[in-house]
């Protein structure tokens, strides 16, 4: 069984997106980058470029599942209201594309992929390179937590099956 998870990493100036596709028990990673927004454009221009460029990879990747990393709250709650603005437009494109959606905490992504819910962000980035077994780690830290998130959210869903299956 195949299954494709595209993970997000929510931001408005750069939105990480990673595709992990799981096949007999290995996964791998798929396309995976940033969405990049012009700093000083009107929010909602932003948030329609991000919608603009996420509709394209949704078609082009075909996933059964997206995982999408929960809002830490920081200090700054512009920055966070632009994030939850950005996450609405990820999960509205889910439910429009009928895509169900897990969204995990930074935490469970920390304890995902490397087993410590308290890891540095160097020590997801290097397990994302050895689980995915990427030729380099990738250089945009947005893109490497959306493939942890893509692979938390696999690890997340298999979790759920069973259980529901009484495994």
């Amino acid at each position: 069984m195949r299954r494709i998870c595209l993970g997000i990493d929510p931001g408005l100036g750069r939105l990480g997106y990673g595709v992990a596709i799981e096949e007999r028990s290995i996964i791998r990673a798929g396309e995976f980058g940033c969405i990049t927004t012009e700093p000083g454009t009107p929010v909602e221009a932003r948030i329609l470029q991000i919608h603009e460029g996420l509709c394209p990879l949704i078609e082009r990747t075909n996933p059964e599942l997206l995982s999408v990393e929960r809002l830490f709250f920081g200090k700054n709650s512009t920055t966070a209201e632009n994030v939850f603005q950005v996450r609405g437009v990820v999960l509205f494109l889910a439910a429009r594309h009928g895509i169900p959606v897990v969204q995990p905490k930074p935490s469970e992504v920390k304890l995902a992929v490397c087993g410590n819910g308290r890891a540095e962000k160097a020590q997801v980035q290097k397990m994302v390179f050895r689980i995915l077994r990427l030729e380099s780690v990738p250089r945009q830290d947005d893109a490497a937590d959306a493939l942890a998130i893509a692979v938390t959210g696999l690890a997340m869903s298999s979790f759920r099956m069973k259980t529901k299956s009484g495994d």
